[in-house]
């Protein structure tokens, strides 16, 4: 050493949060994603749902066309329809196991992207 430098260096990674006043919980993470990032998700997640079409009958597969529907016209379909939508699919792909299961990370994946 120098004697110039200081015994001790600081090196910072990761967020820096400076807090003052009373009543403060937590922080705010902004997190800004690419539009073809969440589209390119979404796109997947559709892919995956026609795929789970094929797997499933009945009542589910009335319930997964309706969802499909609302979901291939994204933010048109109203506020919070796509929402809907992915919950109705991902409770039908959690029921039907193994074959639901690509549909079930798809989503979470889309979720995670468009928080």
């Amino acid at each position: 050493m120098t004697g110039e430098e200081p015994l001790w260096r600081v090196n910072h990674i990761g967020d820096r949060i400076d807090v003052s006043g009373t009543g403060n919980i937590g922080k705010v993470v902004n997190s800004h994603h690419a539009p073809q990032v969440q589209s390119a998700a979404l796109q997947d997640v559709i892919r995956l749902i026609e795929v789970l079409r094929g797997q499933v009958s009945g009542d589910d597969l009335a319930d997964i066309d309706a969802s499909l529907e609302t979901v291939r016209e994204g933010e048109a379909a109203g506020p919070g329809a796509v929402r809907r939508a992915l919950d109705t699919v991902q409770r039908i792909a959690a029921v039907v196991g193994e074959v639901g299961l690509p549909v079930l990370t798809a989503i979470t994946q889309f979720r995670a992207l468009s928080a």
